[in-house]
């Protein structure tokens, strides 16, 4: 008799099974960007899963997929700015209370401004190129009055750098990554994880 699989297993492989039929869906690349959007600004779950996951199914197409996760992140980040610059004020006390899982804590605002008064345009790519929570750099980018143009340049290459790597790495591997995947996917959640927690932790002490 099979011994069933646990349940974070079988959580994980729907999962997965509900991240590909999304990517072969015919409104997947708007999806892709609206999580890219997203993701900058406001949003926990990064856009990388779904990339990978629409990269994996068509391998041709990883460049443009990537293409549209970067235009969608950067213009997230673009309304991130805008939050800093214009809102900020009255956002402020309600995002240091509940948003604190995202990265808007007081200490993380001090730290960037820090890091910022250092190098803003190695900041913003750092920002964009590793885990660190990208939101809490555009957002604070608008409330500490970044030069847009420095903005936008440092987004597009930390961002697109990112998402091209991911979609240049599946498009050389091709169809033979995702037997990969199915067979990793456990240890690749939890690399993940660890990455993103280790992100807002490295930003904490930075």
């Amino acid at each position: 008799m099979t011994a069933s699989a646990p349940p974070r297993a079988n959580f994980i492989r729907r999962l997965y099974d509900w991240v590909l039929k999304w990517a072969e869906h015919r409104h997947a690349q708007s999806a892709l960007f609206i999580m890219a959007f997203a993701e900058a600004s406001f949003f926990l779950v990064p856009p990388d899963v779904l990339l990978m996951a629409m990269s994996v199914a068509r391998p041709l197409r990883a460049f443009r997929f990537a293409a549209i996760a970067t235009v969608g992140s950067v213009t997230g980040g673009l309304a991130g700015y805008a939050i800093g610059w214009g809102l900020w004020g009255s956002l402020e006390p309600f995002a240091y209370e509940h948003l604190g899982l995202l990265g808007l804590t007081p200490s993380n605002f001090a730290h960037v401004q820090a890091m910022y008064a250092d190098n803003a345009f190695v900041s913003l790519f750092v920002a964009g190129f590793t885990p660190i929570p990208f939101k809490v750099f555009t957002i604070a980018a608008g409330v500490f009055g970044i030069p847009l143009p420095v903005f936008v340049l440092a987004s597009i290459i930390g961002r697109g750098s990112r998402f091209f790597l991911v979609g240049g790495l599946i498009r050389v591997l091709g169809p033979t990554v995702k037997p990969w995947l199915e067979r990793h996917l456990g240890w690749l959640t939890v690399i993940f994880s660890i990455l993103l927690i280790g992100g807002m932790l490295l930003l904490a002490r930075l």
